[in-house]
């Protein structure tokens, strides 16, 4: 990530991430999401080129389940951010965060565990 305020505006406050301290001295953010954490490290090149751009599911990507899929879409849209709907149909959205890094947001059920306001949860 080039600018932890902006990853952090995006994984914090559109995405609903729960921050978690870490213990070392280099610029980063770490995110609980479940079982897992997402680990962003600051770096002033980062380099992130669609492969394809029509389809941005076919690029490599991070998935995660989010409860309430049209719900997050709004925030987002309302936000600025581009939103791509998946090229099969299912109920799932691509985004990029501030850096590029392509973002998967698939529905998942409502009554999974997911220990999220916005249910963002691994798939």
């Amino acid at each position: 990530m080039t600018d932890l305020d902006r990853a952090a505006a995006f994984y914090e406050g559109l995405l609903g991430l729960h921050r978690v301290d870490r213990p070392l001295t280099f610029p980063g953010l770490w995110y609980q999401v479940g079982a897992v954490q997402i680990h962003l490290i600051q770096s002033p090149h980062v380099t992130n080129r669609l492969q394809d751009g029509d389809r941005w599911g076919r690029n490599p990507h991070l998935a995660l389940g989010v409860t309430n899929l049209d719900a997050l879409k709004a925030t987002l849209t309302e936000a600025g951010i581009p939103v791509q709907a998946s090229a099969s149909g299912r109920a799932a959205i691509f985004v990029q965060d501030p850096d590029g890094n392509l973002i998967e947001l698939s529905q998942i059920p409502a009554d999974g565990d997911t220990g999220k306001s916005t249910g963002a949860a691994p798939q």
